[in-house]
């Protein structure tokens, strides 16, 4: 008998029975199905007579997995199968739940776990009555609450004679009489060596004078394959192949410029505009440069505009706002065709995405969603009727016809395909590993922005900052010109990136009479003082021994605390939308507003977290320090998969990631260990570094600590560790990031700030979010008991481990704004840690975790000018540390507004006018910001 596991569209995958021929022969006969793809079942054991087969099965209703479930209800229920009717039913059910059914020898007794009141309890069920009866409730808590592949809790076993049971609790296992309830330990020793790999770190550089801009968007070579348009930065750039300059393709500097596209004669380039003040515009520019003509007739919401061949017509698509940006001209999405010169625009098809011209002017090929997540290549006339399905797929991302129509590039799991165009009258399913077309993958790594070359002899794509093409002749041995061995993919293109200054402010500042919580130790310094040259600091120390330049501009600090810039190690949050970025992000602003001046977001679209960093680097937008793992590199079954069947697709992976930034990339969820083990070598080999997710599996954290990754990303989700972990923990140099505020195992840290405080009422908060996005999670808070605050226990073991010499940081996870960083420094005193302890997991260890102590994590001269200025202290209460006056980020002052001490006050926010209420109609206000578990 054995748990067969099964892992489809999302990483938290079911479990089905299995019986196996003991002799190893044969596959198998199935004995149970699975109810859905991500409810578990485990746990499998015969009766005596071989007749039933028990198990445990997460039994809550629908069909996805859901984190933070109520164990004082039934989450998991012992279900049983009479293999001789195959007839399968509920056997013990009930609040509390029942899990671990083991069946007595002698046929009479049924054990089994169930919660009582949050506390894990042995019962026995005597099989004949049904009586149920408490035996022991010294149990360790179990894992009902969350995702148990490996079991719901440790096995337990009768001794022959049906009179004991044997089970482990409290690091110990122990032997309970069922008459007498006498529970003794059974003594033993465990003496092991393990060997354990060297942690990934590397040294990052987190503000060079001059960076290089890796993400290029949207680039496109000219049909005539003279020129290449392109976005970074926020304007569009244009560039002579294959040797030129980057140059500004327009001279307007008021809004940021996206999705540029070519007419099919090389002369003109339309793209759209996005301003947080007008909204966006669609606009046309001569390939030789100037002023962006206006063509569309209002404000709203656009993306991928298009020219028909014969360049009298623009097609483009129109979407909602109303996250980041506002939520006005939000409705009548879809996909609309108008005159070039401007005019009224006519409705084309209602859904789809990527429209783009074959090679006729009155007919329209688009991207579609068909059932059950199918993507879909369809065409329909310009006049909406005539609507077709060309092709099909399950993991398509994009497909691109190429301008005589006669070819079909698509991309799946990263990489690019092409094959022959060829009509049937009927949808054609396409696939990386299909044959019923000749076709070949193009790309060595991953390829973006596929396009094609004028005469369709040539697909092209980019891969971060470079340019790539490939002709058909070398794709296809059928193609004229083909030599007579097909080269490889081409490993390197075009670098169209360039070098950009890092926005640094000029002049010297000076904070005096401040107490500096350094970070250096425990050093704490009264009356100190920090001068600030540029965006580093010069100097830092007592009063008296530090001069103040002549002409330097002083803030008086007296009375305040000082200390560095909070580092978020695990934040997610909305960074854009549909390749949008705004020009002032609220998000952004709730961050720096509670003193957060670092985040690295280890799973966020990777376009647009990159492009949105390099904007905040260059100055063009006031954000935290943006680093991230981009993409996440996912181990279920979805478009976006990264396959990693061997070292070489591990290599691939990481190469793509580094391509458009990335020094760290995300592990999640692959299934396999040595999948994981495969990306932990690829990364040594390219200097990167490696931050998992064991998807709330102890097993599975544990060998990640032993295979040396970076950190590990989420709770364990015990309630208690024990000497096995701490020993073997504290000797890698394997930090912890145990995201109180959504830590696994029970109810979620966050949970418990709604219950304690009126988070719906916190006026910083409320000025840098909308208030319909607080009220919607915070006016209702879940009460919890004490017993229940599963974020305790978490962070008492977090906080044990740090004693230990565990490098633990926060990670707030994205749930709330800012704030929610203060609340995992909080929690972590909940857990044991001194306030200042706390605050060394929210500066410095989060700064050594991430190799970017050179740089930031403390006061020192030298490192960067990111610090906070408390009005109150928090070693005296750790509570004081939303008491900001003051966040300085890259040597600039801002208030509690965020406007900047001796400049520009900072505009309205969308939600601050008399539209401030006004979210897209097809707004899920939950999901506005944050990153939620379900998307993956």
């Amino acid at each position: 008998m054995a748990r067969k596991h099964f892992t489809s569209g999302r990483s938290l995958g079911a479990g089905e029975m299995w019986l196996y021929h003991r002799s190893g022969s044969g596959s198998g006969v199935q004995l149970t199905e699975r109810r859905t793809q991500q409810k578990d079942s485990g746990e499998p054991v015969f009766s005596p007579d071989g007749r039933y087969l028990y198990f445990s099965d997460d039994a809550t209703p629908g069909g996805t997995f859901e984190y933070s479930k109520d164990p004082n209800g039934q989450i998991y229920v012992i279900q049983r199968l009479d293999r001789e009717t195959g007839e399968v039913e509920p056997y013990v059910t009930g609040p509390g739940g029942a899990i671990r059914p083991t069946p007595s020898p002698d046929g009479r007794w049924l054990a089994f776990i169930r919660r009582v009141r949050y506390q894990s309890t042995l019962y026995l069920m005597d099989i004949e009555s049904g009586r149920e009866i408490p035996i022991h409730d010294g149990l360790d808590r179990d894992l009902q609450e969350t995702w148990a592949i490996h079991g719901v809790y440790p096995g337990i076993s009768w001794t022959p004679d049906s009179q004991s049971i044997v089970f482990w609790a409290g690091g110990h296992i122990r032997r309970i009489d069922i008459d007498s309830r006498e529970v003794a330990d059974i003594p033993f020793r465990v003496t092991d060596t393990r060997r354990v790999q060297d942690a990934l770190r590397r040294p990052v550089e987190v503000a060079p004078e001059q960076f290089d801009v890796r993400m290029v968007r949207w680039a496109e070579t000219s049909p005539d394959g003279r020129r290449a348009v392109f976005e970074a930065l926020g304007h569009l750039w244009i560039r002579d192949l294959p040797t030129g300059q980057a140059r500004r393709l327009t001279r307007q500097d008021d809004h940021f410029e996206l999705y540029p596209s070519w007419s099919r004669d090389s002369r003109s380039i339309v793209y759209t505009t996005w301003s947080d003040d007008e909204l966006g515009t669609i606009r046309v520019v001569p390939a030789s440069g100037g002023n962006g003509r206006v063509v569309s007739q209002g404000p709203g919401h656009y993306v991928e505009p298009t020219f028909s061949p014969d360049g009298r017509t623009i097609v483009y698509r129109t979407v909602s706002g109303g996250g980041l940006r506002s939520g006005l001209y939000s409705r009548d999405t879809g996909v609309y065709a108008m005159p070039a010169g401007g005019g009224e625009p006519t409705l084309v098809v209602g859904s789809g995405s990527q429209p783009q011209f074959g090679a006729d002017s009155d007919r329209l090929f688009f991207t579609a969603s068909g059932a059950e997540g199918v993507r879909e290549f369809r065409s329909i006339d310009l006049d909406g009727s005539d609507e077709r399905t060309h092709l099909t797929s399950q993991y398509a991302s994009e497909f691109f016809i190429s301008p005589d129509q006669n070819w079909i590039a698509w991309t799946e799991r990263f990489n690019a395909y092409v094959a022959p165009f060829i009509g049937t009258g009927r949808g054609v399913s396409l696939s990386a590993g299909g044959g019923a077309l000749p076709q070949t993958r193009v790309t060595r790594d991953a390829g973006e922005w596929l396009h094609w070359s004028g005469d369709s002899s040539r697909l092209q794509w980019s891969l971060g900052p470079e340019l790539f093409s490939r002709d058909l002749n070398e794709a296809f041995a059928f193609v004229e010109g083909a030599p007579e061995t097909l080269p490889e993919a081409p490993e390197r293109g075009i670098n169209l990136g360039f070098s950009h200054p890092t926005a640094a402010p000029d002049g010297v500042l000076a904070l005096t009479g401040a107490r500096l919580i350094t970070m250096n130790g425990d050093e704490v310094i009264e009356n100190g003082t920090i001068v600030i040259d540029g965006n580093r600091i010069a100097a830092v120390g007592p009063a008296g021994s530090v001069t103040v330049p002549a002409g330097a501009r002083t803030v008086d600090a007296s009375g305040a605390t000082i200390i560095p810039g909070i580092i978020d190690g695990h934040w997610h949050g909305s960074m854009g939308s549909n390749e949008i970025i705004p020009q002032q992000s609220w998000v952004n602003y709730a961050s720096l507003a509670f003193g957060v001046t670092t985040i690295h977001d280890p799973s966020n679209d990777t376009s647009e977290i990159f492009a949105h960093s390099e904007l905040a680097r260059a100055g063009r937008v006031l954000g935290p320090r943006i680093f991230s793992t981009g993409t996440i590199l996912y181990g279920a079954a979805t478009p976006f998969t990264a396959v990693v069947e061997d070292l070489d697709d591990a290599r691939s992976t990481l190469r793509r990631m580094q391509a458009a930034g990335a020094f760290s990339v995300k592990s999640y969820n692959q299934p396999r260990r040595d999948q994981r083990q495969q990306i932990i070598q690829a990364a040594r080999e390219l200097d990167m570094m490696v931050v998992p997710e064991g998807g709330s599996l102890f097993q599975h954290n544990m060998t990640m600590i032993v295979d040396g990754h970076t950190t590990i990303e989420h709770a364990i989700p015990l309630a208690n560790l024990y000497a096995d972990v701490h020993q073997l923990w504290s000797q890698t140099g394997v930090a912890y990031n145990p995201t109180l505020t959504v830590a696994y195992g029970g109810n979620w840290g966050e949970n418990y700030w709604y219950q304690e405080s009126e988070v719906w009422r916190n006026e910083r908060l409320l000025r840098f979010v909308p208030r319909r996005i607080v009220d919607a999670r915070s006016r209702r808070p879940v009460h919890v008991p004490d017993n229940e605050l599963n974020h305790i226990s978490v962070a008492r073991e977090a906080a044990r481990l740090a004693e230990l010499g565990v490098p633990v940081l926060l990670g707030p996870h994205g749930q709330r704004e800012g704030l929610g960083a203060h609340w995992e420094m909080w929690m972590l005193e909940q857990g044991g840690m001194s306030p200042h302890q706390a605050l060394q997991a929210g500066t410095i260890q989060g700064a050594r975790a991430l190799g970017m102590d050179r740089d930031i994590g403390s006061l020192e001269p030298g490192k960067l000018a990111d610090l906070v200025v408390l009005s109150q202290n928090p070693l005296e209460n750790l509570r004081n540390s939303t008491s900001i006056r003051y966040t300085v980020i890259n040597g600039r002052i801002f208030d509690d507004n965020m406007d900047e001490v001796g400049g520009q006050p900072r505009r309205p926010f969308w939600f601050e006018g008399e539209d401030g209420d006004t979210l897209a109609p097809d707004e899920a206000i939950g999901q506005v910001h944050g990153h939620d578990h379900g998307e993956h």
